[in-house]
């Protein structure tokens, strides 16, 4: 017949166990959620970042464009500008460092304005 101490010695470490993967488990969804936050901070930047560039190279203004695109869009974020069928195409694309299976991109086109050249 087992006595109320020869329980309680093997139930010693099952409250130890339970919290650490309680702490893991929490761990883990708060870098998930904060990881969250940061990518649709990104998906912002990089809207705003194709918003502009497809305006400017509207415009003309081809260099302006690409180098205010760098100003506004995450770091080391991929910057393509293009004119195609009279209308001004700007894709910005970028990584997320904690959520790295996540694509972060926008793409923004704005009609070219009358005497802009396609190239």
């Amino acid at each position: 017949m087992l006595s109320t101490r020869g329980i309680r010695q093997a139930d010693e470490g099952a409250v130890t166990v339970e919290a650490a993967i309680a702490l893991a488990s929490i761990v883990t969804v708060v870098v998930l959620c904060i990881g969250g936050v940061l990518a649709v901070s990104m998906q912002v930047r990089c809207v705003d970042a194709a918003r502009e560039a497809a305006r400017l190279v509207a415009r003309g203004d081809r260099e302006s464009a690409v180098a205010t695109a760098r100003r506004i869009a995450p770091q080391d974020a991929s910057i393509s500008v293009e004119i195609v069928d009279g209308f001004a195409v700007a894709v910005v694309s970028a990584e997320s460092t904690l959520l790295p299976l996540v694509d972060i991109s926008s793409e923004a086109v704005a009609a070219v304005e009358s005497g802009v050249e396609e190239g």
